[in-house]
């Protein structure tokens, strides 16, 4: 069992690795692209091994179930998550415009959050501290990646969007629903405009209930 156990969390610890270099990958290819064409051919590569890797975790964890069927239907979105649909449709010679290859890549994304999610949880005990670090790692990344994707989106069409580091300012400003004077113009500006703020409103009470909990412990201590 403890060799299985060390199976397990070694392709945890290879799919967080993956999954970090998927969003460096993917930073890469935003800020330094042109914002326009196609996903260069390099983080297409990047994307697919990353995938595989996503798949072979899936294999692997699926292999070593007590109970496979379970396992599988439990965890079957997760399995959609890390095909390589980009890949896919790269190889097919379908067209696509930067717009909709963005949003098909973001699937991508998704997995690789659940790839560091869980990881987290496994690194953290308790389940306070675990809901805890579970609120600010949702929040960085999702704001993180909010800010990639807007600036991808309106770079070329936004006048006020000056840079990369605007468009994290305004992610930033948007999930504390503060808001900043740059309004988005496309489609999937705006989402992010109303997911943002709703995601603020959303893991505020939990950093409240952590505050209050880690004040109730101490208290108690003292006692």
């Amino acid at each position: 069992m403890t060799h299985l156990h060390g199976i397990k969390c070694a392709m945890r610890i290879l799919s967080l690795l993956a999954a970090l270099v998927l969003i460096i990958a993917l930073s890469v290819e935003i800020v330094g692209g042109d914002n326009v064409a196609d996903f260069s051919p390099w983080y297409l590569g990047v994307q697919f091994v990353v995938c595989l890797i996503f798949l072979i975790d899936f294999a692997v964890n699926w292999t070593l179930s007590e109970n496979r069927s379970k396992y599988f239907f439990r965890n079957f979105i997760v399995l959609l998550l890390s095909v390589p649909y980009l890949n896919i449709i790269e190889w097919s010679g379908a067209g696509m415009t930067r717009g909709w290859a963005m949003v098909v890549g973001m699937i991508t994304l998704l997995r690789a959050f659940v790839a560091m999610y869980m990881v987290i949880r496994l690194l953290i005990e308790g389940n306070t501290r675990q809901l805890f670090v579970a609120y600010i790692f949702t929040v960085v990344v999702f704001t993180y990646l909010s800010g990639l994707i807007f600036y991808d989106y309106e770079i070329h069409v936004n006048p006020h969007l000056e840079g990369f580091g605007n468009a994290i300012w305004w992610a930033w400003m948007g999930v504390t629903t503060v808001g900043a004077a740059i309004f988005p113009v496309t489609v999937a500006g705006k989402t992010f405009a109303v997911l943002l703020p709703i995601l603020g409103m959303m893991m505020f009470p939990i950093f409240t209930i952590y505050v209050t909990d880690l004040y109730n412990r101490k208290k108690k201590g003292a006692r």
